[in-house]
Order: C-alpha cells, then sequence, then structure tokens
C-alpha cells in the first residue's frame, strides 16, 4: 500500500510498505497486523533470556534475547509509524544481531579473542552511521543476505557435528520457520496487487513476523546446546509444559 495518509505520525515517509492498508484500525497504528505480530518475538525472547539467566550461560546469549527483543520493539515502530527514522531503527538491529550471531558462531575457534568483537562492533558502528547518512535501500537488502549466508556455513558445520535428535530437531525447526517465513513474505511483497483484491487479506508480512520470531528463539536454543557441548556442561533439550523446547544443563561443580 504506497498511499500517503496523514494521521496522528504525519505522512507517511519510510521507503517500504506492506501489503496492509494504512490506519484501517486506528489513527495511531499504520499497519496493525504488522505491529502487533513482532508480540510473539519478544515472548519467545524473553522465556530464553530467563532461561540464559536463570542457568547462568555465558553472558553472549543474555545479549542475543535481548537483541531478539530490541529488534522485535523497533519493527513494532516501524510498522506502528511507518516514518523513515523508525524504518532504520527496525534495520539497523537486524545488521547488528547478525553480527552477533557471527560473533557466537565463530568465537570459540577464533585465536585472538579481543580482534573479532571489536571488529565486529567497529563494524556495527560504522554501517548505523552510513545508513543514517545514505539511507540504503536495495543495498541495505543485499548487505544484510550477505552476512546472513556468511552464517550459513558454520551453522552447518554445526549440525553436521551434533549427534542428539532433538537438538538436530532445533536446527530443522530453524530451517523449516525460516523457509515458511520467507515465503509468505515474499508472497506479501510480490502478489500484493492480487492479494488486496481478495476478500480476506492473509498478511503475509505479519506471518513473516510470527514464523521468525519462532526462527529466532529455535536458532538461540541451539545454539546454546551446542555452546554447552563444548564447555562440557552435558546439555539436552527438555520442553516447557510438553510444547517449547529450551536446552537444560548441568555444570561441572568445578565450575
Amino acid at each position: 500500500m504506497a498511499e500517503t495518509i496523514s494521521s496522528f505520525w504525519g505522512p507517511v515517509t519510510s521507503t517500504k510498505e506492506c501489503c496492509e492498508q494504512n490506519y484501517a484500525h486506528s489513527t495511531y497504528i499504520a499497519e496493525l497486523y504488522n505491529t502487533i505480530s513482532n508480540i510473539p518475538t519478544i515472548v519467545l525472547a524473553l522465556i530464553g533470556l530467563i532461561n540464559a539467566l536463570r542457568q547462568r550461560f555465558e553472558k553472549r546469549f543474555s545479549v542475543l534475547h535481548l537483541s531478539n527483543m530490541t529488534l522485535a520493539i523497533g519493527s513494532m515502530l516501524y510498522h506502528a509509524t511507518l516514518q523513515r527514522v523508525q524504518q532504520q531503527g527496525d534495520e539497523t538491529p537486524m545488521v547488528w544481531e547478525v553480527l552477533l550471531y557471527m560473533y557466537i558462531l565463530h568465537s570459540p575457534d577464533w585465536h585472538y579473542r579481543s580482534t573479532m568483537p571489536i571488529f565486529l562492533f567497529v563494524y556495527g558502528a560504522g554501517f548505523a552511521i552510513a545508513h543514517s547518512v545514505f539511507r540504503f535501500g536495495i543495498g541495505f537488502k543485499v548487505h544484510y543476505i550477505v552476512l546472513c549466508l556468511l552464517c550459513t556455513p558454520r551453522m552447518y558445520k554445526y549440525y553436521i557435528y551434533t549427534q542428539d535428535v532433538l537438538a538436530k530437531r532445533l536446527a530443522k525447526l530453524f530451517l523449516g520457520t525460516l523457509l515458511l517465513g520467507s515465503l509468505f513474505g515474499f508472497c506479501d511483497r510480490v502478489f500484493c496487487e492480487e492479494i488486496s483484491r481478495w476478500p480476506i487479506n492473509p498478511q503475509g508480512h505479519a506471518l513473516w513476523h510470527v514464523f521468525m520470531g519462532f526462527n529466532s528463539y529455535f536458532a538461540n536454543t541451539f545454539l546454546m546446546f551446542c555452546r554447552a557441548q563444548q564447555r562440557g556442561w552435558s546439555p539436552k533439550v527438555v520442553y516447557l509444559m510438553g510444547v517449547l523446547p529450551y536446552v537444560k544443563i548441568e555444570k561441572p561443580k568445578s565450575q
């Protein structure tokens, strides 16, 4: 929906919009479904954060779950306002989050421990400044996809070296939710004109948010399992109320 509508937030200034009618339900929320669909991500990240803190996982995982929550909140603000500033507040944390995943994936084998976090921090700060000045469009998307692809070989390596069946299932759930979310997001973007004529809009971008919330949770949980194995913490995958998987560990008494 590319129309520019004046509302509580003023005219739309973002460079992209989704296939949801602007301000159809409230003058305060531009895209209602795309806004509230970020709530599952926040809830799942909160559950992951509580588990990481309760079992005293390394701080990197607490930061990772907080990063998921921050990204979801930024996305809510963007879709609620459709303002350019909020759009950058949504896009920049996306890059920061991938950089954090790169650190968690590669840090166990990184021989110079201080160089990689410093490099990633400087890179993330530099991108934030450049994005605010040049306001990347398609360049942002290409850059984000490249960063995600750089994480793929390492994630696959973790998968093939993991013997636990339930942990492997987490990786499969990660891949499945990624593919489903991408499919809904792609259809929402490419077939918007046709979808707009349907009696009911399936809200593909909102479904993308929901699936990616679970995707992030499964990725985080799988990485927590792999890291616990590296540390010798005897991890196992258990289920909260028989539904939601999480990692339970037993640290040696010396730790």
